[in-house]
């Protein structure tokens, strides 16, 4: 299979051979991994029973993904990443704002996922071999599994996409061995001497529902579009490619996650989760731990370091893509290594999806503004003028940037790092919510409605000349939004 060439150029209809199945199949092969699962231990970190951290879990997750999903059609429309893509809103140069948010989600979540994947290995093989679990041990688990990542990456998409499809089937098979495995031990009550984190039970549910739910589709604001830019928006309607995400964000968010309910209350997992999953586990499912931890976590790594290459090559675009890619694995791993060594898993995870979350949301919400408004159309050859390292075009804006979307953009993010709850952060407008962390609405809602009041005036449509309608579909994009609630449906299938 020859190395994938694209970068963040648009994509020839030609070559735009992916179809909604599989986009589903993409989003579940490559969530079935310890990366995704550990997220199901937090809300049983966080001091809930069972079906507390189920409901939080799933109500985080739908919202999400409700808000979520309308990103991917975006790419459909433009035939490139989403970063490239809100070059629309933010101008061509303005448009890394999202590379280096897309950037940071990614590095965070390649960092996590190689970080409890070794750390789950090492605890397996030291069982089952007798490896000292000592911090080389974990540091040359951590590089075994970064360098099987880049190879995936570098690849691209077809690769990663052949890995996620058998992923799906391989991952569903061990996860399903392991809930008998951890049947004798399972509890509907939280691990030991972990009290609510917040002090008291509905705070630390909304918490659980932000930074487990929540945090699941939110990483993937700039990630779709690396997907439904290879999916032919003459075959595929956009209703398909929407519900064909929601599908896949659903069953490849919610089953890691559950499971990783499951067997952090199985295992009484209560501030560490790698440790007390691999002490639990029959001496029979060590092979299999140490299969879907291996496994899993080449293919989830592999996307998001392939995401990262992609942000990395629109950033500087005289980097190929194969070059950015093993520049963000070197980055990814060093990130690994601070972690497993330096911070506490639980504070450090938690943290990290909320800071980020708050910082997204915005662009996500101007981006879906954008796609209401222009309701699909885009210019996409005006798109890459920075990748070309040209001039002009109808997305030029002021000298590529369109100042009020950035300043739209920093002011709901601003506002969301202000209104955050962490363990390591406490931001000052926690005050006025009393103690609830409300940050994820708040950057969303200042963002759309700064960019709303200040692009009032502007064009719904920028530049882009088009009689024969397009279908978008508006409604879902318009209620994530949060600012177009009343834009409709403009076409059919």
């Amino acid at each position: 299979m020859p190395i994938e060439q694209r970068g963040v150029d648009t994509i020839p209809e030609e070559e735009r051979t992916s179809s909604p199945r599989d986009l589903v199949a993409i989003l579940l092969g490559s969530n079935l991994c310890l990366g995704v699962i550990v997220f199901g231990w937090l809300p049983p970190s966080f001091g809930l029973g069972l079906w507390p951290s189920v409901t939080a879990i799933v109500a985080g997750t739908v919202i999400g993904i409700l808000f979520t999903a309308p990103l991917a059609l975006v790419s459909l429309r433009t035939g490139t990443n989403l970063s490239t893509s809100s070059g629309a809103q933010f101008g061509v140069r303005g448009r890394l704002v999202g590379s280096i948010v897309g950037l940071l989600l990614a590095l965070g979540y390649t960092a996590l996922t190689l970080w409890i994947g070794g750390d789950v290995m090492v605890g397996a093989l030291a069982r089952l071999t007798g490896l000292p679990d000592t911090g080389l041990s974990k540091a040359l688990m951590y590089g075994v599994l970064a360098a099987c990542t880049v190879v995936g990456a570098v690849f691209g998409y077809r690769l990663l996409l052949r890995m996620s499809k058998l992923l799906a089937i391989v991952m569903v098979v061990l996860l399903a061995i392991g809930v008998f495995a951890y049947s004798g031990d399972f509890t509907t009550a939280a691990p030991p001497d972990t009290p609510y984190l917040l002090g008291s039970f509905w705070p630390t549910w909304l918490l659980a529902a932000v930074a487990a739910g929540l945090s699941g589709p939110v990483a993937f604001i700039t990630l779709l579009g690396d997907y439904t830019r290879y999916v032919s928006p003459a075959r595929y309607g956009s209703r398909k490619v929407f519900w064909a995400t929601c599908l896949g964000l659903l069953v490849g968010l919610l089953v890691p996650q559950l499971f990783g309910v499951y067997t952090a209350l199985a295992s009484r997992a209560g501030l560490e989760y790698a440790g007390p999953l691999v002490a639990a586990s029959p001496v029979w499912y060590l092979v299999p731990l140490l299969v879907a931890a291996a496994a899993g976590s080449v293919g989830n790594a592999g996307l998001m370091l392939y995401s990262m290459g992609l942000d990395l090559d629109a950033i500087v675009p005289k980097a190929t893509r194969a070059k950015a890619t093993v520049i963000a694995a070197v980055v990814a791993t060093a990130f690994v290594f601070i972690g497993s060594f330096e911070w506490n898993a639980q504070a450090a995870m938690t943290s990290f999806v909320l800071l980020l979350t708050a910082v997204g949301t915005p662009w996500a919400v101007i981006t879906l503004i954008g796609y209401v408004r222009c309701r699909g159309r885009y210019d996409a050859d005006a798109l890459q003028v920075f990748n070309r390292r040209a001039r002009g075009g109808v997305y030029w804006y002021s000298a590529g940037w369109n100042l009020r979307a950035t300043a739209s953009w920093a002011a709901g993010a601003a506002v969301g790092l202000a209104a955050v709850s962490t363990p390591l952060y406490e931001a000052p407008l926690l005050s006025l919510t009393g103690g609830v962390d409300c940050s994820f609405i708040l950057s969303g809602l200042v963002g759309g409605l700064v960019y709303a009041a200040l692009t009032f005036r502007a064009e719904a449509v920028r530049g882009v000349e088009a009689e024969a309608e397009v279908e978008a579909f508006a409604a879902p994009a318009a209620v994530a939004a949060g600012a177009a609630a009343a834009v409709t449906a403009a076409t059919a299938d």
